[in-house]
Formats: C-alpha cells, structure tokens, sequence
C-alpha cells in the first residue's frame, strides 16, 4: 500500500511541475535528492556501526546487564513472558536508554538489534510476534528524559535555552508511550481471542 501512495506522490508531483512550468525545479531537486540520499545512507552506515560496535563492548563489559537489571521492573510489565537475563532484553534495556537520553542515532541501531533478536525467538518468521509489536510501539513513543536531539536542533537555530522544552518533551513523551502501549496490548488481545475463536 506504501508504495502506491509513494508512486502516486512522485507522479502528482512530476505532473504538477509539467504544467506549472517548474520543470526545471523538479530536475534539480531529484538531482540534490540522490545526492542527500547516498550522504544519508553513508551517515547512517558509519552510526550502525559505531554503535553497534559499541553494543557488542558494552555486553562484553557488563553494562548491558546492569542497565537490564536496573530497567527490569518496567521492562517485565511490558513484555511478562520475556527473561530478563535474556540478550534479547538486555538489547532494549539499551534501545530504551538510548531513548532516554534522546540520542535517536544511538537508539535506531540498538533497536535494530533488538528487533534482531526477537525475530530469532519468535515462532512464525512471517509475522511479527506480540513482544515485536510491542517493541515498535514502545521505540516510536519513546520517552525522552534529557531530549538531546531536539536541544541541539533548537541550539542549532539560536535558541538561548534549548533544554527549557524538557517539562513538555516529559509530558507529551509520557502519554505517547502510555496510550501507544495500551492500545498495543488492547489490539494484541482483542486479535489473539478472535484467532482462538477460529
């Protein structure tokens, strides 16, 4: 479905510029396009590997299982069938650190490996499991408690005080991630009992 509305954005957009007589814009902005899109992919590249190397340091060190332990009550809520020793937890005890600290680079590649690791245990490869579901919604609605990427934006721009949106970022960050969850767990068990029922 994705793809058609792409397909049809690109072929709305190239029609518009035709008879509008943008042409031109429309040739260097695929142009500049590719060029971001090469820069992004190299970007992200170097940041899965620095981070994902930084991962594997981090379990060999301890950390990964200090952080796991520490986030282990929240944790055993959310997914209750998941084993808190478990590699696969102590993979989103980091995902959710990261998060935390609101260093998005870090938490997409520590969310990666985590997704990783709970399609490894989960039953049918061709769908995603309740704990993967869960996962998603969780890494989308994260809470931020320092948000640093969005301070470094507003720094960026000229903002004096670009930590001063940390009460709101709580707020806002908080009841995403509870709503996002509860409907999480209301969709799971509500598609789980109509299976049954079949």
């Amino acid at each position: 479905m994705l793809n058609y509305i792409w397909a049809g954005m690109v072929i709305f957009s190239v029609i518009s510029a035709a008879f509008g007589g943008n042409g031109e814009v429309i040739s260097s902005a695929i142009i500049s396009s590719a060029s971001d899109a090469v820069t992004l992919c190299i970007r992200l590249g170097g940041t899965i590997c620095l981070w994902g190397g930084l991962m594997e340091i981090a379990e060999a060190s301890g950390l990964t299982g200090a952080v796991c332990r520490l986030l282990s009550p929240f944790l055993k809520i959310v997914f209750p069938k998941m084993d808190m020793k478990s590699k696969t937890a102590k993979a989103i005890s980091m995902n959710v650190t990261a998060n935390l600290l609101g260093l998005g680079n870090a938490a997409t590649p520590l969310g990666l490996e985590a997704m990783k690791r709970l399609q490894e245990e989960n039953g049918k490869k061709d769908r995603a499991s309740a704990d993967m579901m869960k996962f998603v919604v969780m890494n989308s609605a994260a809470f931020h408690l320092i948000p640093t990427t969005v301070a470094a934006l507003r720094q960026d721009y000229g903002c004096k005080t670009p930590f001063d949106i940390m009460p709101a970022s709580w707020i806002s960050s908080a009841a995403a991630l509870l709503v996002g969850l509860t409907a999480a767990v209301i969709l799971i068990k509500i598609s789980e009992s109509v299976k049954w029922k079949k």
